[in-house]
């Protein structure tokens, strides 16, 4: 489950007025604070800055997590407010997010183990963490809502950040001063770093199949572009040829090139069979019926490879054998082995066999 972060927050520093001695400010650092000075305290915090008054910098894209420590015994409240004035209600939330912290401990979310992130979003710009800690539960429902059941986090109802500081100071206002108090956390949202790309041309004398770092890339005689920058194994397969395995260096900005002569596979002779007659023989080898043929073995083994890489199977690899030739391909979590045998006669054996691995 991933849940996205949005940047900056614009504050307009305001106090509201009210009869209760807790009813909160708003206020250009913490959004809403209590005036008073409670012996209840609670202090947020951001995993790139654990002393929570530095202002660090996440990409968009990168997991951020959230941290609440209090003093006493408390129901912690965690929210972002974002740049277009939005609010995104951390917790409490379906996924687990139980909201009652001991004191002396702290909440983290995502907490370890969790199976999911919390991902920065944008736009870009400056964020707040509020957090709110109060020592008995708050009803929130005039600030948020799960709207489906399915939901599994509640949608704030205010659009601006005024309007949510405004419903969090109707909240509080009804509680003991010493009840409640809040922190906030900041931290900057910059775009993701721009990724520079390389191309990679790949030159064969005949058409061959093209595997970079383990997966099918496409065909030979053509430019790929947009490969990330580094070093690649790389394997060119075409039937009827060996393959051939090297390594290649992408390099930002410029166009790689590697042109490869495929070697024919391995041919085997066959000779006329003998007349009786040393000079009939030798008239007949003169003659050319002693003739060179492909290896019907490997003909085999590279058809039925074609077809199961049609399938979009990758092949691992060929080696020859005693009696023909043995491919592993996989796809997914399936392996398939085949096997051509020569057998008696003038016969040959193409056994496909496939083990699939399952996780429970």
């Amino acid at each position: 489950m991933k849940r996205n972060l949005t940047a900056t927050l614009a504050l307009t520093a305001a106090a509201l007025v009210g009869n209760a001695a807790a009813q909160g400010k708003i206020s250009a650092q913490s959004i809403i604070v209590n005036p008073t000075q409670p012996d209840l305290a609670v202090s947020v915090t951001v995993n790139k800055d654990a002393s929570g008054n530095a202002n660090p910098t996440y990409r968009i894209g990168e997991k951020i997590t959230v941290s609440a420590t209090v003093n006493r015994d408390a129901y912690v409240y965690l929210f972002n407010v974002n740049a277009d004035g939005t609010t995104d209600q951390i917790l409490p939330n379906r996924l687990g997010g139980d909201n009652f912290v001991k004191a002396g401990t702290t909440k983290t979310f995502p907490a370890p183990g969790d199976n999911f992130t919390f991902d920065i979003g944008g736009p870009v710009g400056q964020n707040k963490v509020l957090a709110l800690a109060s020592l008995t539960p708050l009803n929130l429902e005039q600030i948020s809502q799960f709207r489906t059941a399915q939901d599994q986090f509640a949608t704030v109802s205010a659009r601006t950040q005024a309007g949510f500081a405004q419903a969090l100071s109707i909240v509080v206002n009804p509680l003991p001063q010493n009840s409640w108090v809040s922190d906030t956390a900041f931290y900057n949202v910059v775009n993701q770093a721009p990724v520079s790309t390389g191309a990679l041309f790949i030159g064969t004398n005949v058409d061959a199949t093209v595997i970079l770092n383990g997966q099918r890339l496409g065909g030979s005689n053509v430019t790929y572009a947009n490969l990330r920058p580094g070093t690649y194994p790389v394997r060119i397969q075409a039937p009827g040829y060996n393959d051939f395995a090297t390594t290649v260096t992408v390099r930002q900005g410029a166009v790689t090139n590697l042109n490869v002569d495929l070697t024919p596979t391995q041919p085997v002779y066959t000779t006329q069979p003998s007349t009786g007659n040393p000079i009939l023989d030798l008239i007949g080898g003169l003659l050319g019926l002693n003739t060179q043929v492909s290896d019907p073995a490997r003909s085999a083994n590279d058809q039925k490879v074609a077809d199961l890489q049609r399938q979009g199977y990758t092949l691992q690899g060929t080696r020859q054998t005693t009696t023909g030739y043995v491919s592993t391909l996989v796809k997914g979590g399936s392996t398939v082995t085949v096997t051509v045998t020569r057998g008696a006669n003038r016969t040959l054996s193409v056994q496909v066999t496939e083990t699939t691995t399952y996780r429970y």
